[in-house]
């Protein structure tokens, strides 16, 4: 399977422009909450042909952590609806591939 490196390349699927961030953010070290949902999906995410730089140790708890901090009434749906989409990015790319 071919790398994947050019977050255009899957910026139109949904989510994309989350993952395309958060691996861009994760290249230059930064833990964003896009860095940490890209770190949640690297293993899939590399199975899929994506090049994921190294990930942010225990991601789940430090992003569901960041989003308390931002706004800690919303942090439990705010963290599900990321989630939910790194997993339509990851079953839209499975089928583009």
């Amino acid at each position: 399977m071919n790398s994947r490196v050019d977050g255009s390349e899957f910026s139109s699927l949904p989510g994309g422009t989350l993952v395309a961030v958060g691996i861009e953010d994760l290249s230059r070290g930064e833990c964003t909450v896009e860095a940490l949902l890209v770190s949640i999906g690297a293993p899939r995410l590399e199975r899929l042909g994506f090049q994921i730089p190294p990930s942010i140790p225990s991601p789940e708890h430090r992003l569901y952590e960041l989003l308390r901090e931002e706004g800690e009434d919303g942090a439990h749906s705010r963290y599900n609806a990321l989630v939910r989409r790194l997993v339509s990015f990851e079953r839209a790319a499975e089928c583009a591939s």
